[in-house]
């Protein structure tokens, strides 16, 4: 049975992750390549900080308003039809922010922008939870955000080489970033149809031994989590619980972006060449992407949730309050390198506590509502670094704003790792939910 067990996750790794990690980094590079842009950009277009910030985060609020309605549709349609259209779209959108030509065109863009990406991560980490069973998710899910810290790592050169195409053709350099690295995510869309199965009975490239031991445990498990209940996709949407981690990843979020949207700018004020820039942008991400990893093979080897999402909260925190008040530039760079590092280990154990308690219908609802919730933290870390930046002149308060985000998470976190079952959601009310963490 090991054996079986070991054949069987070895294939899904090797069959699913690599390519759904490319995905997932083309999307994060799309969604943060305007913070590289923004070297050339503001400048040409006259944007001020708090312009660029607005235009930015807007992104989120798009995500926000269309996230629920695209994980019910992936949910009827299947994740394979469904992930295609969302990245042919966002493709085809974010190569058209090479056209914008004032804060207002800008704006709309990036909103139109989040609209078509919505759904993707939330339809990603609910097709994971129905091929790998949970107690392997914290390495599953790590392995896929590797595509967020090797997005900044490959992005980030690649987009300040790109920079450098400035008139090139007559097209400025933030205008060629746009178009040549929109156009992997429309490639990707019409993969995702010859590539994604939806169920793991319909995987041609599993034996029937190895499809049958695969769904009998995720059956189990849905069993275990939901009883002999139903549970409905729009039941979550009244779970305080669900509510709450919602909270808690627009905390690591307002920490993610806004590290990932300003970074450039605030390592740029040095006095550094673009490309020199973009460089030491990449370089915490790149050390991010390999503590991430060894932290969620722990995680799972120990069977523990709670410490493994808390720590990496407060790491964040200490390194973005660190880079505010620390004299000396390579001090401060390195307070900044560990609050990425933080933030980005935070992810993938976050995520393995939702999908843990969540069954059925209820986890597409529930994991599209926390991250609807959290992705406000994208537009609020946006907006506020920049109108902090604008106010004050100084990215310092910034920095002190940002550092409480992680540091709220964390004490949710803490908290819900405790979090019971609850009738509407499908649950017996004598039925206490084993503990997260």
């Amino acid at each position: 049975m090991r054996d079986l067990e070991a054949t069987t996750l070895s294939k899904l790794r090797w069959r699913l992750l690599p390519f759904l990690l490319l995905c997932y980094l083309v999307a994060y590079l799309d969604r943060v390549n305007v913070s590289i842009a923004a070297l050339q950009m503001n400048k040409d277009l006259g944007f001020t900080p708090t312009v660029y910030s607005i235009g930015s985060g807007i992104f989120f609020l798009g995500y926000f308003m269309f996230e629920l309605p695209s994980n019910w549709t992936l949910e009827r349609v299947g994740a394979r039809t469904w992930i295609a259209r969302i990245m042919i779209t966002w493709g085809l959108l974010a190569g058209c922010t090479a056209f914008v030509w004032n804060g207002t065109s800008f704006y709309w863009v990036r909103l139109i922008l989040g609209a078509a990406e919505a759904g993707f991560l939330p339809g990603i980490i609910f097709y994971l939870s129905l091929w790998f069973p949970a107690r392997q998710r914290a390495v599953v899910m790590s392995t896929f955000f590797l595509g967020v810290p090797l997005s900044f790592v490959i992005g980030a050169p690649l987009s300040g080489a790109l920079l450098g195409l400035d008139g090139a053709l007559g097209i400025k350099g933030w205008q060629w970033l746009f178009l040549l690295e929109g156009a992997p995510a429309v490639l990707l869309g019409i993969c995702c149809l010859l590539v994604l199965v939806d169920r793991p009975k319909d995987a041609v490239w599993l034996d029937a031994a190895e499809r049958n031991w695969l769904t009998g445990v995720l059956q189990a498990e849905q069993v275990d989590r939901a009883g002999a209940a139903s549970t409905s996709f729009w039941a979550a949407l009244s779970e305080p619980g669900v509510y709450m981690f919602g909270i808690a990843y627009m905390g690591i979020n307002m920490g993610i972006y806004g590290i990932g949207l300003w970074m450039p700018q605030i390592i740029k004020q040095v006095g550094y060449s673009n490309l020199i820039t973009s460089l030491l942008s990449a370089f915490p991400y790149l050390i991010a992407a390999i503590v991430m990893v060894f932290w969620a093979r722990h995680s799972d080897r120990t069977g523990e949730r709670r410490w493994h999402a808390v720590i990496p909260c407060v790491v964040c925190s200490v390194g973005l309050v660190g880079s505010a008040f620390i004299g000396g530039t390579a001090l401060a760079y390195a307070a900044l390198t560990c609050a990425a590092i933080g933030i980005m280990t935070s992810m993938a154990t976050f995520w393995a506590m939702p999908t843990g308690v969540l069954a059925g219908s209820a986890a597409a609802g529930g994991i599209a509502l926390i991250n609807s919730v959290g992705n406000l933290g994208g537009f609020g870390g946006a907006y506020l670094v920049g109108y902090l930046r604008d106010s004050t002149n100084s990215f310092q308060s910034s920095l002190v704003f940002l550092a409480i985000c992680p540091l709220v998470a964390a004490v949710i976190l803490y908290v819900m790792a405790d979090w019971k079952r609850a009738t509407r959601l499908g649950h017996a009310p004598s039925a206490p939910l084993r503990k997260v963490g």
